[in-house]
């Protein structure tokens, strides 16, 4: 994967590095005084030890003019003194995307609306689906559709194209924006930490069709959405961003419907913009999210 990063000591680049290693005195004075000594200007750092795993974890912002080889060179040095697993990137910049949907129209147009208007950190380069009805939605973005038609007996032949359409577009995040399949544990073995999910996320939870309509028949009071990363098991992976909304007797099924398709947008976004922005780091089945 190719990546702009600076080759000479021009303009200041804004980085951003994100670590995690096993909890330690020092950590944050050696990265602290590496970037230091490589002409670094921190601007923004954060940092969380995990008392339960033992494990540290940070998040650094920081211009430097330094060659990228000779910055990745020193930190694989300093990764080997403190066992880090580490990243690091040009700050802001679009991560390439592919988007998952079904037949929902209102994350798909949320990401590509905020991606628009509101500076959302992606490229998205494709946007598959499993119909034809969203076509319409990516032709007005200019953003290419790939129509990937799945049934029980052609499920592996229709995951092994989502495969090579990621290895060919270079892509680096996969978003299922109300994609209305269940990826297999090979699928999600393949593509760890890179895709995200959104559902509903009802107190108590309805599971299968009409959710919103058993909500109303039990008289919730809370409805929302989760945002995950996705692995294989169902709806159960690491989760990034909940956001709920209170609901009353008064709400028609309708109502919990508009509801609920809000939430998933503010919830879906913001996991989004987080993963995007290097924000999330993996701790076991946790998320550490630095906002």
């Amino acid at each position: 994967m190719t990546t702009p990063f600076a080759t000479a000591e021009t303009a200041p680049t804004h980085w951003v590095l994100s670590l995690s290693c096993p909890d330690r005195p020092g950590i944050v004075a050696a990265v602290a005084g590496l970037l230091a000594a490589h002409g670094g200007n921190i601007t923004e750092s954060q940092q969380f030890g995990d008392p339960q795993s033992g494990l540290f974890f940070m998040r650094v912002q920081v211009e430097a003019s330094v060659p990228a080889d000779e910055l990745r060179a020193a930190l694989a040095g300093l990764a080997d003194d403190f066992s880090m697993t580490w990243d690091l990137d040009v700050a802001g910049r679009p991560v390439r995307t592919l988007v998952m949907v079904s037949k929902a129209a209102h994350c798909l147009h949320d990401l590509l609306f905020r991606r628009q208007s509101e500076g959302l950190p992606l490229d998205i380069v494709g946007v598959v689906s499993n119909h034809t009805d969203l076509a319409g939605v990516a032709e007005f973005y200019g953003i290419p559709f790939h129509h990937v038609p799945v049934t029980a007996a052609t499920k592996p032949e229709a995951e092994a194209r989502l495969l090579a359409l990621v290895d060919e577009l270079d892509v680096e995040l996969v978003v299922l924006a109300r994609y209305m399949q269940i990826l297999s544990d090979d699928l999600c073995r393949a593509l760890p930490g890179r895709i995200i999910n959104i559902h509903h996320s009802f107190l108590p939870s309805f599971k299968g069709a009409r959710p919103y309509a058993q909500a109303h028949d039990r008289g919730v009071k809370l409805i929302g959405a989760t945002a995950h990363y996705v692995t294989g098991d169902l709806d159960e992976g690491p989760i990034i961003e909940q956001d709920v909304e209170r609901v009353d007797h008064s709400k028609t099924v309708e109502d919990l419907v508009a509801l609920g398709q809000d939430v998933e947008r503010r919830a879906l976004a913001r996991a989004v913009r987080w993963h995007a922005e290097h924000r999330v780091l993996l701790d076991g089945h946790r998320t550490i999210v630095f906002r």
